[in-house]
């Protein structure tokens, strides 16, 4: 085996373990989901990691008191951060594959992304919140907690 042809296999190889990486980064994603609550604790939204709103609850009574518009902006708040946090859980799993590069081929270098194009600049700031993020796929409902 001469030199390009062992390249070549190790390239191939490479390329075989950056494919099932990817795989196994869109099976974690796929079942990903981010749970936050809005900063006056009114409502409670879960987002998928593509950013789409699967699940809200209202919390504790506390939407009742509240005018149309401050209740939509409470949404509005809770969704735009959920879907900030997934981002960047979204980044941080793909990130490392971007920035493979196949060793075999030096004038392959690993992809650049922009991840503040794709996201937008908060994605690139620290989370600041309490989250929790769920390994499950959740349904798509609203619910209404109960008074006390």
């Amino acid at each position: 085996m001469d030199a390009l042809q062992r390249q070549l296999a190790e390239a191939m190889e490479q390329l075989k373990e950056t494919e099932a990486a990817v795989a196994r980064a869109e099976e974690e994603l796929a079942d990903s989901s981010c749970t936050v609550q809005s900063a006056d604790r009114s409502v409670e939204v879960t987002v998928d990691a593509q950013g789409s709103l699967v699940a809200m609850r209202f919390l504790g009574g506390l939407y009742r008191g509240m005018s149309a518009a401050e209740l939509a902006a409470s949404v509005l708040e809770a969704v735009e951060r959920a879907r900030m946090i997934m981002a960047r859980q979204v980044m941080s799993v793909l990130d490392p594959l971007t920035r493979a590069a196949l060793p075999a081929i030096p004038e392959m270098p690993g992809l650049t992304v922009d991840w503040a194009k794709l996201f937008g600049p908060g994605v690139l700031e620290e989370p600041d919140d309490d989250i929790r993020h769920s390994q499950r796929r959740l349904r798509d409902e609203i619910n209404e907690d109960e008074e006390n």
